[in-house]
C-alpha cells in the first residue's frame, strides 16, 4: 500500500526557533521534496507574510513539479461570518494551488479560551469552510487540530467535528498531536475509535515531538490505518520539533514494507536531508536517524571487530539505502581492526600489521594528551602514511614564533614567522595578519607556494576551539580541529597543547601537508 507524504517543512519547519527560507529557499526545497516522491508540499500560509506570498506567486511559474501538489495552508473561518466573506479564506483560493488544507478546532477547551464561540457554531464553522472550498474546486484536506488531546477530554465533541469536516466534503481527516504529548499507545486507540465511530473518510496523521515520539507516534497511526503522514524534513518545528519525515519514510519503506517512494528516491534521503539543513543555516545532527554521519559509524574495537566480519552485526540495515554510509571511527577506543579497516578506507597498502598496531598505540597515547581523531580522518591517515618506510614529507618543520601586539593607531596587530624545510633548503619567512593563527597560515603559505602553487586553492573552512581539564583554567590543555576545503574535497585535522597556538599549529601544518597528498598530484607520497 502506498502511503501518501506530506511535507510541511516550508511552513510547520519554519516555526521551529533559528529556522528561515526565503521564498527562493522554498523553491529550491520544493524541487528536491519532489524528486523524493513527496506527494504533498505545503508551501505556507497565504497573507500571513511577504515571503508565503511570494512563494506562492512564483510557484505557478517557476515549479514544474512531476509527482507532488502544492498545497496553501489556513483556518476555518471566523465565527459568526460565512466562508465566502472570511477574507483569511479567499486568500487561500487566490494562492491558486491545487490543494487546501485548513485546520479546525477538535478540542473543546479551544473553542470556548482561543475561539471564544460555542461548540455548535465551531461544528458550522468547519462545515462551512470545507465546503466552500471544494466548491472552488480545490482538493481539501482537513487538519484536526489537537485531536488527542480534545479526543481525551471530550471524545463525543471531538468526532462530531470530524464528521462536520466530512459533510463538508473533505478528502482528507489529518489527526493532529498538536502538544505532542501522546503516546504510540493512545494514538493507535483514539485511531480505532474513530474507525468505529463510522467516519467514513481516509485518514492522515500529524505529530509533534514534544514526547520525543514523533516518529513512533505517525508509524503507529499507519499501522492503525492511516492512509497520510504529514512532518518536516530533520523534524524541524516549534518547540521540540514536528516529526521527522526522514525518519518516518526510512521505516515505512524498510521496516513496515508500506511503500511511499522508489528505491532510487530513498537513496537521495541522506543528501535531501544535508541539503535542508544548508539552506536553514542549521548544523546537521550527526547522530541523526538513517542519515546522520554517526548514524553508520563504528568507534568501540569489539563492535569493529564484528562488523569486519559481518557487516551486519552492529547495523540494522544496509546504509546505501538511505545514501549513507558505513565509517570507522578511530579513537583511544579503537582496536586493530579499525586501523585496518581505516587504512582500507584510504586505499594505503603496504603496511604490515604490526605498523597498525603501531599506529593505534600512537593514537591512544595521543588522545590521553587531549587529541581526537574521530573527526580527524585526515591526521589518521597522515599518521598511516608516516609509518611507511617510503613516505617522504612535502615539507618539514623547524620553527616559529607567534606574537600579538597593541600598536597604536593600528590596534591589535600579529606576525609570525616560520621556519621550514622544503626539498633539503630552509625557508625562514614572516607575515602579518589579523590574529596568531592567521598570520602563522600566511608565513607558512608564503614559504611553500613557490613550490607548492596549488595550496591557493586551499581554504580554512572552519577553526573549532575546546578546552579541555577546565579545572586547570588558563593552564587547560586546548585542541584545535581546523576543516579545509579545495574544490569539492574537504577534509580535518587536530591538535592539542596547553598552548593554543602549538596546537592550531601542528593542525594547520598537517592539514595542508594532507592537501599535497590528495589535491596537488592525487599521489600517496607526496612528493613534488
Amino acid at each position: 500500500m502506498t502511503i501518501q507524504l506530506y511535507d510541511t517543512t516550508l511552513r510547520d519547519g519554519t516555526q521551529g526557533e533559528g529556522i528561515s527560507f526565503s521564498a527562493g529557499d522554498k523553491l529550491r526545497i520544493a524541487r528536491r521534496l519532489d524528486e523524493l516522491g513527496v506527494h504533498y508540499i505545503e508551501g505556507g500560509w497565504p497573507g500571513s507574510n511577504p515571503k508565503d506570498m511570494e512563494f506562492f506567486a512564483r510557484a505557478r511559474t517557476e515549479l514544474h513539479l512531476q509527482h507532488a501538489r502544492v498545497a496553501a495552508f489556513g483556518s476555518t473561518r471566523k465565527a459568526n461570518i460565512s466562508a465566502a466573506k472570511d477574507s483569511q479564506v479567499q486568500t487561500l483560493i487566490e494562492a491558486d494551488t491545487p490543494v487546501v488544507t485548513i485546520f479546525g478546532k477538535t478540542w473543546d477547551l479551544h473553542v470556548h479560551e482561543v475561539l471564544r464561540t460555542d461548540l455548535e457554531e465551531n461544528l458550522d464553522m468547519i462545515q462551512d469552510t470545507v465546503a466552500f472550498l471544494k466548491a472552488a474546486g480545490k482538493e481539501v484536506i482537513y487538519d484536526a487540530e489537537h485531536f488527542f488531546d480534545g479526543f481525551r477530554a471530550n471524545p463525543d465533541y471531538a468526532l462530531l467535528t470530524l464528521k462536520a469536516a466530512e459533510r463538508g466534503g473533505a478528502d482528507m481527516i489529518v489527526l493532529c498531536d498538536t502538544n505532542g504529548g501522546t503516546l504510540p499507545w493512545q494514538i493507535e486507540e483514539a485511531m480505532h475509535s474513530v474507525q468505529a465511530s463510522g467516519l467514513a473518510a481516509p485518514l492522515g496523521i500529524h505529530t509533534h515531538n514534544d514526547g520525543d515520539v514523533g516518529v513512533a507516534n505517525a508509524l503507529a497511526a499507519v499501522r492503525a490505518g492511516a492512509v497520510q503522514v504529514q512532518g518536516t524534513i530533520n523534524g524541524y518545528g516549534e518547540r521540540c520539533g514536528n516529526s521527522n519525515l526522514v525518519s518516518i519514510i526510512a521505516n515505512l519503506n524498510l521496516k513496515m514494507g508500506e511503500v511511499s517512494v522508489t528505491p532510487d528516491q530513498l537513496r537521495r534521503l541522506t543528501e535531501l536531508s544535508a541539503f535542508v539543513a544548508e539552506l536553514a543555516n542549521v548544523a546537521l545532527n550527526d547522530h541523526a536517524a538513517f542519515v546522520g554521519q554517526s548514524a553508520f559509524a563504528h568507534k568501540g574495537g569489539t563492535h569493529v571487530n564484528a562488523v569486519v566480519k559481518n557487516v551486519n552485526t552492529y547495523q540494522h540495515i544496509d546504509p546505501s539505502l538511505v545514501g549513507n554510509r558505513t565509517r570507522v571511527v578511530v579513537s583511544d577506543l579503537a582496536g586493530k581492526d579499525n586501523i585496518a579497516v581505516k587504512r582500507q578506507e584510504l586505499g594505503l597498502t603496504g603496511l604490515t600489521r604490526e605498523q597498525e598496531k603501531e599506529v593505534l598505540a600512537q593514537i591512544k597515547e595521543m588522545e590521553n594528551r587531549g587529541f581526537s581523531f574521530e573527526a580527524a580522518d585526515a591526521s589518521v591517515d597522515l599518521m598511516l602514511r608516516r609509518t611507511q618506510a617510503d613516505y617522504v614529507a612535502p615539507f618539514e618543520m623547524i620553527d616559529f614564533t607567534a606574537t600579538v601586539e597593541h600598536r597604536h593607531g593600528r590596534g591589535m596587530f600579529s606576525e609570525a614567522t616560520v621556519k621550514v624545510r622544503v626539498c633539503n633548503e630552509i625557508y625562514h619567512e614572516v607575515a602579518e595578519g589579523n590574529g596568531p593563527v592567521n598570520a602563522l597560515n600566511l608565513a607558512l603559505r608564503k614559504a611553500l607556494s613557490p613550490f607548492y602553487p596549488q595550496l591557493h586553492d586551499v581554504h580554512l573552512a572552519d577553526y573549532k576551539v575546546r578546552i579541555l581539564d577546565t579545572n586547570m583554567a588558563t593552564a587547560a590543555t586546548t585542541r584545535v580541529l581546523i576543516d579545509f576545503v579545495a574544490g569539492t574535497q574537504s577534509w580535518t585535522t587536530v591538535g592539542a597543547s596547553p598552548n593554543i597556538i602549538e596546537a592550531s599549529w601542528q593542525a594547520l601544518a598537517d592539514g595542508l601537508e594532507y592537501a599535497l597528498l590528495i589535491g596537488a598530484h592525487g599521489d600517496t607520497n607526496g612528493q613534488s
